[in-house]
């Protein structure tokens, strides 16, 4: 019974501090400088949970040509750099990664 109380009351929880954000949202003014910081946040978490995963398959570092992630991811890289589409950066990242796993299985 003491798990799932704890389980309600952390999913209670989190319900209220992502609702909070919500309904604050047009009573709070956030400063110009913060808004364009805040732009930054996501790109830079996805970045922090891809990137260990790219150079560091397995746990064990690995930069080398043979890394089938890292070389997708640097041509999911280009292919953001240059369409700006999330779309076509993860369906192209992707399908070069099956791509490459293909091949050298």
């Amino acid at each position: 019974m003491n798990l799932w109380l704890i389980i309600i009351g952390m999913g209670v929880i989190t319900y209220t501090i992502r609702l909070s954000m919500i309904v604050m949202s047009g009573q709070v003014q956030l400063s110009d400088q913060l808004q364009r910081a805040l732009r930054y946040v996501p790109p830079a978490v996805l970045s922090a949970i891809i990137l260990p995963e790219m150079v560091q398959p397995g746990g064990t570092l690995d930069i080398s040509l043979g890394n089938e992630r890292l070389l997708a991811g640097l041509i999911a890289i280009v292919v953001a750099w240059y369409t700006q589409n999330m779309i076509w950066t993860v369906a192209i990242g992707m399908i070069t990664l099956w791509l490459l796993q293909a091949i050298t299985s």
